[in-house]
């Protein structure tokens, strides 16, 4: 599984970036997820734009995850059913291989920590990910190996 950007229709409001901080936040909430005071969050997904031509940026949950191979304790693994590439917070020291492998440059370490990896995990908890549910434009698909979910 991986999410499909489409640059025709993405029109950079970073919806998507925002709803992957309220995800990931404690509260799940967006009221309390950007309330001054709120633990800091982090977004797995970044726009990237070049003049009229935009798109959401996060992991591809690549077929070969070069990340997972170089993880050097096993923090980072791809789920043999699903294909989701996910970092076990735990196990992860920081030490940045994965974010240095990564050919999509879509993991990068927490700034918050400085120690663990972080990356877009699909919204495994909640079943379908949120920044494709809340974009306005349908810029974002979720598809399997075979096509659309």
């Amino acid at each position: 599984m991986r999410i499909k950007p489409f640059p025709e229709v993405c029109i950079a409001c970073g919806l998507c970036t925002v709803w992957c901080r309220v995800e990931h936040s404690e509260s799940r909430s967006i009221y309390k997820a950007f309330k001054t005071g709120a633990p800091e969050t982090v977004s797995c997904v970044r726009v990237e734009q070049d003049g009229p031509l935009s798109f959401a940026v996060q992991c591809r949950h690549c077929e070969e995850p070069i990340c997972a191979y170089a993880c050097i304790t096993g923090a980072m693994s791809k789920d043999p059913i699903t294909g989701v590439v996910t970092v076990d917070r735990s196990k992860c020291i920081g030490c940045g291989t994965c974010v240095l492998m990564c050919p999509n440059g879509t993991v990068s370490l927490d700034e918050r920590s400085g120690r663990a990896a972080v990356k877009c995990d699909l919204c495994s908890a909640r079943g379908f990910p949120s920044c494709v549910e809340h974009c306005p434009n349908d810029a974002l698909l979720l598809e399997d190996e075979l096509g659309d979910v």
